[in-house]
């Protein structure tokens, strides 16, 4: 509520400027080249909305034979598309997917950002994980951001006015909030070591920079997140000069939107690599801009970031093979861990969405997010006991504290059994190769710090951390911010490739594909069926968040029930963005690819 009342004062005091015969009160800088913004249509291409701009609900998924792609935007999953058809592996098309999704999506995800790519390679049947997490510059430190009573401080401008919005604090907003990012260096490393070779980065790239030169249409979602935080868009002026009108107002539904100062980062990326992102002018200017806003990154930070390519994390649900994302995230763990406290469970006999089933979940998730905040960080850093958290013997003793009553949980002893606001997508190619890939710069919009004349935006990952010095996951220069990320890939009990998946939402990330791959496997659900299905939350706060309408909602009579076992509960409405925004490829028995996207974002599946 307090978002849109304060875009409503946004709103009338612009109207109220404009009726004297002012300007956008938060004009660009006179190095942001203020870009077109037109309102006729840009082609033919498929819209996430209806005619009344209300959100499609149904065709979003996508059947064929050779190739598929699922991600939040149509112009991302064509892109693809079209490098599959033109011969490229599943790989090449990612990186084509990703760089469009920094175009049409700046708000989740980017150049300044960073991510997880979990690949499968069908020839040697086997799963690597490219970490291009972002990382804390060399000069962070726990305190950093702390106020004299020890707790975050507000962002204060260069006029000296502090930022009092839901999204102002120094780990959030400014140059203190933007870890080194890692994007530009992961999908080099990827193209490099994964992709086929038959196409060149330029070739690649060039449906992003074609968007971004010519433009591309702004969604219902892309308006709703800049209102979500527009408060601290609207006073950040780069990023205001991009994103918003000539009246400092988020962009209307439909308007044409180009970045020519993106498409001409873009073009030298294309040219020149990683190093002409990680060196030279690029690296200059984000070490200035960043250093504006009191930033501590230094050249010699970007200069030295490094790509980890990592093992997955693995388990098993009812013998369908699971790989997802070990630390820095604690996603792909934590996915396993509430997997296995419920295969403890005759889920399948449960009705979904009544109050026994949301119940289950509800105490794995707690479970879950209570080893989470005791034990997850950078592995570089922390002894993380990864055996003993994805042990079944381990959520078989978490299983059997479940009773019928809402439980509060620490965190138990995994060692017992050790010997020792984002965007994602998927690809499977015609050779079976799959990618699941999730990218991000964290909160909408990052830390609202735009890179003049380069056109991206800087991530606020260091919100990621832990702002209690004491804490498992608190800064340190060179460490990896822990996340919620689990881009996966689920094999059939016979070992043939089933499902590549994965989700945005931050904290609800692990949560909502655990949904979703619990419902395709205990109940046979088709892919794009289990993503429309009405979804839930709960975590240390121990409260039940529902979505009350849409497909097989939470009743009326089930938020009763969980309410007499204890559960506190809140209403999200319907197709909440809230709840995260699955895409994924489902491989059929008879082989048949089906695509499936999330109506609670921009989401479309393609193939052929």
């Amino acid at each position: 509520m307090k978002k849109y009342l304060a875009l409503l004062l946004a709103v009338v005091m612009t109207l109220s400027l404009v009726a004297c015969g002012e300007k956008n009160p938060n004009p660009a800088p006179d190095d942001v080249d203020n870009q077109d913004q037109q309102t006729e249509p840009v082609s033919d291409i498929w819209l996430p909305y209806n005619e009344d701009l209300s959100a499609k609900r149904d065709d979003r998924d996508a059947t064929g034979k050779n190739g598929a792609v699922a991600s939040s935007s149509y112009y991302a999953s064509k892109a693809g598309l079209d490098i599959l058809q033109a011969g490229g592996n599943a790989v090449d098309a990612a990186i084509a997917v990703a760089y469009t999704l920094g175009v049409v999506e700046p708000y989740t995800s980017g150049l300044g950002g960073g991510g997880f790519m979990t690949i499968y390679d069908a020839e040697t049947k086997s799963v690597k994980v490219v970490d291009f997490r972002e990382i804390a510059p060399a000069n962070a430190t726990p305190e950093m951001w702390l106020n004299d009573e020890g707790k975050v401080a507000k962002f204060v401008d260069a006029s000296g006015k502090e930022f009092t919005g839901d999204y102002s604090k120094l780990n959030q907003v400014g140059g203190m909030a933007a870890g080194v990012p890692g994007e530009v260096a992961g999908l080099e490393y990827a193209l490099s070591n994964f992709g086929s070779g038959k196409l060149t980065r330029a070739e690649l790239m060039q449906p992003a920079i074609d968007l971004a030169e010519n433009g591309y249409i702004v969604t219902l979602t892309m308006k709703q997140c800049t209102e979500d935080e527009y408060f601290e868009v609207a006073n950040m002026p780069e990023v205001a000069g991009y994103y918003l009108d000539e009246n400092g107002l988020p962009l209307e539904v439909g308007t044409v939107l180009t970045n020519k100062d993106l498409a001409k980062t873009y073009r030298m990326i294309a040219e020149g690599g990683a190093d002409a992102f990680y060196k030279g002018e690029v690296a200059q200017a984000i070490v200035d801009t960043l250093s504006k806003y009191g930033g501590v990154m230094t050249v010699e930070d970007l200069a030295n970031y490094k790509v980890e390519i990592r093992e997955p994390v693995t388990s098993t649900y009812r013998d369908y093979a699971i790989y997802s994302l070990p630390p820095a995230s604690s996603g792909g763990t934590h996915l396993i861990e509430i997997l296995n406290i419920l295969e403890n469970f005759d889920m399948a006999g449960m009705e979904i969405n009544s109050p026994e089933y949301i119940h289950h979940f509800s105490e794995a998730f707690k479970m879950a997010f209570a080893d989470r905040a005791k034990y997850m960080a950078d592995t570089a850093f922390a002894s993380v006991p990864l055996k003993g958290l994805t042990s079944k013997d381990y959520a078989a003793k978490l299983a059997g504290k479940i009773t019928d009553v809402s439980g509060s949980y620490e965190a138990d002893d995994p060692g017992l059994y050790e010997s020792g606001s984002t965007t994602s997508f998927s690809v499977i190619d015609q050779w079976g190769n799959m990618v699941a890939c999730t990218q991000t710069i964290n909160d909408f919009y990052g830390n609202k710090v735009a890179v003049p004349g380069y056109g991206f935006i800087m991530n606020d990952e260091m919100a990621d951390f832990s702002s209690n010095p004491e804490s498992v996951n608190c800064v340190a220069g060179g460490k990896r911010p822990l996340s919620s990320m689990c881009p996966s890939i689920v094999l059939y009990p016979d070992g043939t490739p089933y499902l590549t998946i994965g989700s945005p939402g931050g904290t609800r990330i692990f949560p909502t594909i655990a949904q979703v791959i619990q419902r395709m496997i205990d109940y046979d659900m088709d892919i794009q069926d289990a993503i429309n299905t009405a979804r839930i939350y709960d975590n240390a706060s121990e409260n039940v968040c529902y979505e009350s309408d849409g497909v097989t909602p939470v009743s009326a009579d089930t938020v009763a029930a969980l309410e007499a076992m204890g559960h506190d509960t809140t209403d999200k409405g319907s197709w909440n963005l809230f709840f995260g925004g699955v895409q994924g490829i489902e491989i059929c028995k008879d082989g048949t690819l089906r695509a499936g996207a999330d109506p609670r974002r921009d989401g479309k599946g393609l193939a052929y």
